[in-house]
């Protein structure tokens, strides 16, 4: 048994629901049945009753449910002891992030945050990853969110990211279940900036293309926009993409291309005790996401 497999359990007995539990803790419908079938079966016992209207405890759950919640009152007062004793309570810490990941992953690591650490101080800074590189070597930021690895900068590997081909709705290659960066390069591009470019722009190169780079366009909404228009086509990472898109179509890219994004400091050594210890609760975290 894991604190994870009991936090889940907690959450799901809460709210009767898997996919409300996954909203309150940040997890998909699909992680919180599998990590609940992972429980139930190192028990050997059913601990929830499926419905229509939801999930309820069995009796054999029930028992568990409470132990659980002890379990993770006592583990939350030996964070609190420890955080008190390295002085992350009363700590600051300034985050750098990028859009996508202030707007999918950041959010549920705060909550956790302020839950494990009530007196610890976030503050927020958002730029393009060169800015946020350029944060961290001059001490504006603490700790920020980048692509990995990057040299000069020390930190952990804590999300895959896959790019996806956007195209109006109607374009020929829409119905298409993959798309080739090949079969991209001769269609009007719109480039995504703010950093996106360099990882976009490697990957035609490494297939000895160039795309026809018409626009180059920093904000997400706009190049989306700009694509519902039929103006052009573009790739961009699947953490950019909003839950409810325009009239696009969105494909994913053969080969695959993946964006690799890290925690990063300018030196893990020195480092503080709250610096580090955000750290490990976003490792914790990003297998969820």
């Amino acid at each position: 048994m894991t604190l994870f497999q009991m936090e889940v359990l907690v959450a799901v007995s809460d709210s009767g629901s898997f996919t409300r539990a996954g909203e309150k803790i940040g997890l998909s419908q699909s992680g919180v049945s599998h990590t609940i079938h992972a429980l139930e079966k190192e028990l050997g016992i059913s601990l929830f009753t499926r419905s229509r209207s939801g999930v309820k405890l069995t009796a054999a759950g029930v028992q568990v449910d409470a132990s659980a919640r002890i379990i993770l009152e006592q583990t939350a007062a030996i964070k609190r002891i420890a955080a008190q004793a390295a002085g992350i309570h009363q700590a600051t810490i300034r985050i750098g992030s990028f859009p996508s990941i202030t707007k999918s992953f950041l959010p549920a690591l705060l909550k956790s945050i302020h839950k494990l650490y009530p007196q610890m101080e976030t503050r927020l800074l958002e730029g393009s990853y060169q800015e946020i590189k350029q944060w961290l070597q001059t001490g504006v930021v603490d700790v920020g969110f980048h692509p990995w690895p990057e040299a000069g900068l020390e930190g952990t590997l804590l999300i895959s990211d896959n790019l996806h081909a956007v195209l109006p709705a109607h374009h020929p290659l829409a119905t298409k279940s993959l798309v080739t960066l090949e079969q991209l390069a001769d269609e009007p591009f719109i480039m995504p900036m703010a950093g996106c470019d360099r990882l976009v722009g490697s990957a035609f190169q490494k297939n000895g293309l160039e795309p026809q780079t018409a626009f180059e366009v920093a904000d997400n909404a706009t190049i989306l926009a700009m694509v519902e228009a039929g103006v052009g086509v573009t790739v961009i990472p699947a953490l950019t993409l909003p839950a409810s898109l325009p009239k696009v179509t969105v494909i994913e890219l053969s080969p695959t291309v993946t964006r690799h994004i890290g925690l990063a400091v300018p030196s893990l050594a020195k480092a503080s005790p709250a610096v580090l210890a955000f750290m490990r609760e976003a490792e914790r975290i990003a297998p969820t996401l």
